[in-house]
């Protein structure tokens, strides 16, 4: 005998309501974090410390700072690696810092997935 009446899925109102309130808290909390994350500023070194790259949360390139010593015009392409190894390290820890600020947020959920697929 089919069951009248209840809910689709066994959910209740009050959790539904519930379960709204905790993704609207974790979208503004992700609001937040986005905000921070484009106001956080991240510098890596290369070659000791003689080439230095600072990348923005947004992940723009805010500052290139080279020590005259490690400029030699015999040797360019040594100082285009020190950049390059610099400014890659400086956007991999950003990404790492953006990848552990939505982890504290989501609790691991991978995205958002885990909430069903709720649009935020």
């Amino acid at each position: 005998m089919a069951k009248r009446g209840g809910y689709p899925g066994g959910m209740m109102p009050g959790n539904m309501n519930n379960l709204m309130k905790q993704a609207q808290k974790m979208q503004r909390q992700m609001e937040e974090a986005s905000k921070e994350l484009e106001e956080k500023e991240i510098t890596a070194g290369a070659g000791g410390g003689v080439v230095e790259v600072t990348v923005s949360g947004k992940k723009e390139i805010t500052k290139v700072k080279i020590d005259p010593e490690a400029v030699d015009p015999e040797d360019v392409e040594m100082l285009e690696d020190l950049i390059m190894a610099a400014a890659n390290e400086a956007l991999r820890q950003i990404e790492e810092y953006s990848q552990e600020s939505m982890s504290k947020i989501t609790g691991g959920l991978g995205g958002l997935g885990g909430l069903g697929g709720l649009p935020l």
